[in-house]
């Protein structure tokens, strides 16, 4: 664990240091408040500190309320040196921020006893943080595929249209729709099909660029979101996608399988402004079925003159 030790005596400041190396702490130092406020700013900076009260620059106080005041960083655990006792400054340093206090000078014990329970704090951060990512991630992915889900893709769609409306720009839709999966299933089991899909996602997001989105549409259904794509560049982009589900089996417990995909290709830049969401999306849709009824395995744009 990384810590930060502030204080302005070079003396007091090493002994702390040694004392904390010898603990198997990581230690950084600084002279003065606004350098230990600067280390605390610190991408993966320390996040246990001990600081001193009476510093030049900033004094403790002053660095507690200067951290607080940043909320974009992880939390810091701040204990307070100092050789003030009355109640009324133990009450300013933990008004300004602090968490504990400690007088000088320290017993050893008792200053690695109150670490530790500053690790605790931080550790049980840490789970809360991991947790609330979890539920983050559980809220907008699918479950199978770990792809986007479908409220969150169509909730993208809605961004970057309202982006492409406002610079001018274009957002490619590409409804995917596996062919023939029903039989799939029918025939090897919903658990093989699960295999399949799997795999699918994995190759969708093989064949896109980093920033573009894939969300499971629902179903055997995908919808990738390319932006910046003219038409013609969204059709080669959309071959491509057609040619690595086709291009080889997809290997499952049952044994390889040949799986192919339609789609429907739709550029926003090639529809009115006043066309809805909804209305792209049902165009898309449009295109994917002339897809099928052309024969599957291919790719078919919509077609805004019609």
């Amino acid at each position: 664990m990384k810590i930060l030790v502030a204080d302005d005596d070079a003396v007091s400041r090493h002994m702390m240091q040694r004392l904390l190396e010898r603990s198997g702490y990581e230690v950084v130092t600084a002279q003065d408040g606004r350098e230990a406020a600067d280390w605390l700013a610190v991408e993966d900076g320390p996040r246990l500190a001990l600081i001193d009260w009476m510093m030049p620059e900033l004094d403790g106080p002053g660095v507690c309320r200067l951290v607080r005041s940043r909320h974009d960083r992880s939390y810091v655990y701040i204990t307070l040196l100092t050789s003030k006792q009355s109640k009324e400054d133990i009450v300013t340093g933990l008004e300004a921020g602090a968490d504990d206090y400690l007088t000088k000078p320290c017993n050893p014990d008792e200053l690695k006893a109150r670490l530790r329970t500053g690790m605790r704090i931080l550790d049980l951060e840490n789970k809360l943080i991991d947790a609330r990512e979890e539920m983050r991630f559980k809220a907008t992915h699918d479950a199978l595929t770990s792809l986007w889900n479908r409220g969150a893709i169509l909730a993208d769609l809605e961004r970057e249209l309202c982006r492409a409306r406002r610079e001018q720009g274009s957002v490619s839709i590409l409804i995917c729709d596996l062919d023939h999966f029903k039989q799939v299933n029918d025939v090897y089991g919903h658990l093989v099909g699960d295999e399949v899909l799997q795999q699918v996602a994995h190759r969708l997001l093989d064949s896109v660029r980093p920033y573009d989105a894939v969300g499971r549409y629902g179903g055997e259904e995908f919808l990738i979101l390319m932006s910046g794509c003219s038409a013609a560049l969204a059709l080669r982009r959309a071959d491509e996608v057609r040619d690595a589900m086709a291009r080889r089996p997809f290997a499952t417990t049952c044994g390889p399988l040949s799986v192919t995909v339609s789609i429907g290709v739709l550029t926003s830049s090639d529809w009115e402004d006043h066309f809805t969401t909804n209305q792209l999306l049902n165009e898309a849709d449009r295109a994917l079925y002339r897809a099928k009824a052309r024969g599957r395995n291919c790719v078919c744009a919509t077609d805004p003159s019609a």
